[in-house]
């Protein structure tokens, strides 16, 4: 049956905009005017639906180009601290509240996620075993920060764990020791000792997860997710991870696109991946494997992302590299060489060092015309790394809403000098570089709108601090076009989806308001009124 949508304001993915669309098999057939909308009805066998669209805007749904989207559906089922961050002691109470009110059992722990000791107001330090002890000596409790590179646990939580000051600092991780013994504090790949003492999902649990996290990404206009899923819970399989995602496929429940950014740590489990036929590109259109995807340093609010140079706040660290250069080389040539997509985490500027030049060194083995490989986050540069970004033709994968956090803390992290060639996502769009944009989702929420209003405006959302770098505000349809069109090429499916225009799949979005005419301070403000997936409607 055709669908013939009319009387709307619609961005088809190029200007100017148009009237009205229409729909059929899942597909959009046409994009244009009203009247040769309504003439495509003509003869229809059945009956043409019509849907005024009523003035409101529409675009092709939104794809967040990097998230965490089975993690976001374990976030939403653990105590929310990102709403209760603005004080050490509005966290703990925030922990005791959901404890009183979740009673856990068993073996089971206690998890909250979503602090930043940046916003405390009555402390000015992370938080440490003792602070979560007044939470609870007797149930282990994990709390992890906002960005996902460090936790705190407490004390019974170390009791179990085992750990003690004699315990190896891990390769690509920390350990956190105060006054010679554990302060609970672990940074990076020392978090995996303490995930991998949790007790882990069943399938079943997975896949509550995944319809959760898939409804709320529904409400905020996604439909589709560039996910990194595999990591979550390292003791569970790949291979169920994606049962559960086909599963729910099979039974009509995923409302949300899938590409797989696969999240391997050794080249021998990349190899039996790879072996088993899971290559970029396989399956279906709404799950599909996608890159391998490397994490190659920490955070810059947790101070772990690997600069080539002291922290301007603390000269005691430079950050932590999560692999060695061989390593990289190892994981990113084999993957190069069997025409495999590459997707690295890089936040700091040293960190990108090791990562052009393991591309660059694939490449050099392997040409490829067409490989897509990418950088995730892209923060901390310099002008000779974007220089090579460029040369090696390289996708990137930003996130415009960090700038809501991170213009309160990038000059006094790195210094002024490396500051003002950082977050330049714009310099490498002016040279031909595709920016798309996600949220990192649970680090940030998956709010698509307040992210492009963050790229347009370079300031924070609330407190307008900033702009920070105005030469690389984004316009209001690069933005909506990172999020749409840009996302799908990231995932080589440009040809598929991303633009309302023949062809494409049926994925769109229908908003409150117009982004072309607001004022771009309340782009964040802009409801989203009704969300479809394939012509059908999700939310």
């Amino acid at each position: 049956m055709k669908t013939i949508y009319y009387n709307g304001i619609v961005y088809t993915g190029t200007l100017p905009l148009v009237e009205a669309f229409v729909v059929e098999d899942e597909h959009f057939i046409f994009a244009g005017s009203n009247e040769e909308a309504k003439a495509l009805a003509v003869g229809s066998n059945p009956a043409a639906r019509f849907v005024d669209l009523d003035g409101r805007f529409v675009c092709s749904g939104f794809n967040d180009s990097h998230m965490h989207l089975l993690n976001y559906g374990n976030a939403l089922s653990t105590a929310q601290l990102a709403a209760h961050t603005e004080s050490l002691a509005d966290m703990l109470d925030c922990l005791s509240q959901f404890e009183a009110e979740h009673p856990h059992s068993g073996s089971a722990w206690l998890m909250g996620r979503g602090w930043n000791q940046d916003y405390f107001t009555d402390v000015k330090r992370m938080p440490n075993r003792y602070d979560l002890d007044q939470v609870s000596t007797e149930v282990p409790i994990c709390a992890v920060r906002a960005c996902g590179h460090c936790l705190i646990v407490n004390s019974k939580a170390l009791e179990l764990l085992g750990v003690t000051v004699d315990t190896p600092q891990p390769d690509g991780g920390h350990i956190g020791i105060e006054d010679g013994v554990p302060d609970g504090r672990f940074f990076d790949n020392a978090m995996n000792q303490v995930y991998d003492a949790i007790p882990v999902p069943d399938k079943a649990a997975l896949k509550d997860m995944i319809r959760t996290a898939c409804k709320a990404l529904n409400s905020y206009g996604i439909t589709s997710s560039q996910t990194d899923d595999y990591c979550v819970y390292r003791q569970v399989p790949w291979q169920t991870v994606n049962e559960a995602y086909q599963e729910l496929e099979a039974s009509g429940e995923l409302t949300v696109r899938v590409y797989e950014q696969s999240n391997f740590t050794t080249l021998s489990e990349l190899k039996k991946f790879v072996k088993s036929g899971h290559m970029t590109g396989a399956g279906s259109s709404l799950f599909k494997i996608g890159p391998l995807k490397l994490l190659g340093d920490g955070s810059l609010g947790s101070r772990t992302a690997f600069l080539s140079q002291p922290y301007a706040d603390d000269p005691s660290t430079c950050g932590l590299p999560v692999f060695s250069q061989e390593t990289l080389d190892e994981m990113i040539g084999y993957a190069n060489a069997q025409g495999m997509q590459v997707a690295v985490h890089a936040i700091g500027d040293a960190c990108l060092d090791r990562v052009l030049n393991a591309y660059e060194k694939a490449l050099r083995e392997h040409p490829r015309k067409d490989h897509r490989h990418g950088i995730v986050h892209c923060q901390i540069t310099r002008a000779d790394q974007l220089q090579k970004i460029e040369e090696l033709g390289l996708h990137i994968y930003a996130q415009s809403i960090f700038l809501d956090y991170d213009n309160h803390i990038i000059e006094a992290r790195v210094g002024r000098e490396l500051a003002a060639t950082s977050y330049n996502w714009k310099t490498l769009m002016r040279h031909g570089i595709c920016v798309s944009n996600g949220t990192d989702c649970p680090v940030e929420l998956p709010d698509a709108l307040a992210s492009m209003q963050c790229a347009v405006t370079r300031t924070t959302l609330h407190d307008h601090v900033g702009p920070y770098l105005p030469d690389q505000c984004f316009t209001v349809q690069e933005a909506l076009d990172s999020y749409t069109s840009c996302g799908a090429r990231g995932s080589f499916e440009e040809t598929l989806k991303g633009q309302i225009k023949p062809g494409m799949l049926a994925d769109f979005v229908v908003l409150g308001k117009n982004p072309f005419e607001v004022d771009v301070a309340a782009i964040k403000d802009i409801p989203v009124c009704e969300t479809w997936l394939g012509g059908v409607k999700v939310y």
